[in-house]
């Protein structure tokens, strides 16, 4: 099957049964997700959501968060991966984003990246979820689906690569859905060590199923 077939399989078929993906991360405004977004490297959006709302009832905005010590945030964060080093990137961040930019998200990927905790994927999906933007964040999920499906190249082996090779052949309106699209496959469906490909719409179409099949054989 020939790429762009493949690609236009994914998306017309995301598009009938999942028209309109959102993150599982729960937030009230684009400071509270931006929060949640580095809080979730390395973690589950579930535990994320499990000890957000305390988190924000006590720094609703940049101004508390930026006041509070390292050793107050730790205290609401401590069941999350990594929770030393979040907090600190939590408080700096809160500090950056009130001296820097007034208390307002960032709106390109090289302000957002200057935030403690804010890599370039963080960076995307506050680009893609707040503003809009076509931007593709390369999580393990979107790493591991893109690759198994196809969409992908193996010479892709970097999460940069992938985000290219994604960028490359789908269409603008349809990557920030794109996005979604891929983590949640990954998360319920193409799973890591046991994917459900007896479930999977995708494996008509799917490189990972079509191996599998030919080890069958």
């Amino acid at each position: 099957m020939q790429k762009r077939e493949r690609f236009r399989r994914f998306i017309e078929y995301f598009t009938q049964h999942y028209p309109d993906p959102k993150t599982e991360l729960n937030f009230g405004n684009p400071f509270e997700l931006l929060v949640a977004v580095i809080l979730s490297a390395q973690c589950t959006d579930k535990r994320i959501n499990q000890i957000s709302p305390a988190l924000f009832a006590r720094f609703p905005e940049p101004e508390s968060l930026a006041a509070a010590s390292v050793d107050e945030v730790f205290s609401y964060i401590r069941s999350v991966s990594y929770p030393n080093n979040k907090a600190k990137h939590l408080v700096g961040m809160a500090n950056i984003l009130l001296s820097k930019f007034g208390g307002e998200i960032p709106a390109t990927v090289d302000e957002l990246q200057t935030l403690p905790g804010v890599g370039r994927k963080t960076a995307h999906v506050i680009l893609s979820v707040v503003y809009n933007e076509p931007t593709m964040a390369v999580d393990t999920h979107v790493f591991r689906v893109s690759h198994r499906i196809g969409l992908a190249p193996l010479t892709a082996t970097t999460p940069l690569a992938v985000e290219k090779a994604l960028m490359a052949h789908i269409p603008k309106q349809y990557v920030p859905k794109a996005h979604h699209w891929l983590i949640l496959h990954g998360r319920y469906v193409c799973l890591a060590r046991s994917p459900k490909c007896e479930i999977c719409a995708l494996r008509e179409f799917c490189k990972y199923y079509e191996k599998l099949l030919v080890v069958s054989q």
